[in-house]
């Protein structure tokens, strides 16, 4: 397919890594040498245009840019899209409609991990372009279509803020495992296998059942997850998911 990227930032990027080996790319920004600093760092050559000379018409475009500048990025768009997949947080479909002509209008969640092919995607829109978008994301890692922009905002406070609680969970690890004596290159060393081994394991069992197969009576893991019940961790995740879902509303 051929698709436009408005937006060079941080998670067009990630897009753009993961869908330029399927995909025709155009990236679309304002300012012309942020566009050529973003195209240097793909493997495959991506066109790129200015947002203010652009013509939209019959384009699927993939909308990457922040929220608040949404209405300034719409004013300078002309012409109206086949299919508009939207990835801003928070940013209702009726809002979109206002904001960009176009045939279709899908809402996407994707992580990081979409430039290594792992993102976890969650969709929801125009039941029409159902197949295409999960077709298209389905390039980049795994999708869930749901039923309403509720669910996707949930969805968006997991798997889209995911990253960062897991990231969070990594670096305390390794700093657990560096204040009890262990080098730092070999913390993170066990902490990245212990997350690449962790996704077959969470696939194929829930996630009680892992903790009670790992989990010995009066052994290391009891003593490890007692610990991390005194500090009220599953609170603080279930809070986390919570607030995050706030935000979107």
């Amino acid at each position: 397919m051929k698709l436009t990227i408005v937006g060079p930032g941080k998670m067009a990027l990630a897009l753009a890594k993961g869908l330029e080996k399927e995909h025709e790319l155009t990236i679309v920004g304002r300012d012309g040498e942020k566009l050529l600093r973003f195209t240097k760092q793909l493997s495959k050559h991506a066109k790129t245009a200015l947002l203010d000379k652009y013509e939209i018409d019959g384009q699927t475009l993939i909308l990457c840019v922040k929220p608040y500048a949404l209405k300034e990025t719409a004013s300078k768009m002309k012409g109206k899209a086949q299919s508009l997949y939207s990835v801003l947080a928070g940013t209702p479909i009726k809002e979109l409609q206002k904001a960009i002509k176009s045939e279709h209008y899908i809402r996407a969640m994707p992580n990081l991990a979409a430039e290594f092919f792992a993102s976890m995607t969650t969709l929801t829109g125009d039941e029409a372009q159902k197949e295409e978008a999960e077709m298209l994301f389905a390039s980049i890692g795994r999708t869930l279509w749901v039923e309403s922009e509720k669910e996707l905002d949930i969805a968006t406070a997991i798997a889209g803020s995911g990253p960062a609680y897991l990231a969070l969970i990594a670096e305390a690890l390794a700093d657990g495992g560096v204040k009890e004596g262990l080098k730092r290159t070999d913390a993170m060393k066990l902490v990245e296998g212990l997350f690449t081994g962790f996704a077959p394991l969470i696939a194929h069992s829930h996630p009680a059942l892992l903790k009670d197969a790992v989990m010995s009576p009066g052994g290391t893991t009891a003593a490890g997850c007692g610990a991390l019940e005194e500090n009220c961790i599953r609170s603080a995740f279930i809070e986390a998911v919570a607030k995050a879902y706030g935000k979107t509303l």
